[in-house]
């Protein structure tokens, strides 16, 4: 049987309007986290997180990671070891907005202890916002658990 080139072009079209629809479909189903809900905000403050970048890199030393029995440890530099630090630390997922960790800091050795969820696996940003004395400093490191 043959088919005249009505019905083809017919058939052609056809199959792109579907195509099209299913396309359609299938990306009003996709999920985006936005990074912060309020990010007009968090950008009109965003200075004050330069300014601490800017100290931290001055110190010279830099954050040492290491992942061990399903912790990780944070070494500050040298210089930060000295006195009590408080802050806040936050393993930030850019894949997923619920596998993000925030934990306070409250330390005087130097050292941080962040103890990982299983289910934590992944490409990772780690965020540290320290104060000391009253000067505030902001690390931050990719991390892959």
């Amino acid at each position: 049987m043959k088919i005249n080139w009505g019905y083809r072009i017919f058939i052609v079209y056809f199959l792109f309007v579907i195509g099209i629809l299913t396309l359609s479909y299938k990306s009003s189903q996709q999920k985006f986290d936005l990074v912060q809900q309020d990010y007009y905000g968090a950008e009109l403050k965003y200075q004050t997180v330069i300014d601490a970048s800017r100290r931290a890199n001055a110190l010279g030393g830099e954050l040492k990671l290491t992942l061990k029995d399903n912790k990780l440890l944070v070494a500050f530099p040298a210089e930060l070891g000295k006195e009590e630090l408080t802050g806040e630390a936050n393993l930030y997922c850019i894949a997923d907005e619920k596998r993000d960790l925030t934990k306070k800091i409250l330390t005087g050795n130097g050292q941080l202890e962040i103890e990982l969820l299983t289910t934590t696996k992944g490409n990772y940003t780690l965020k540290l916002s320290v104060e000391q004395k009253g000067v505030s400093y902001y690390f931050e490191k990719k991390v892959n658990l």
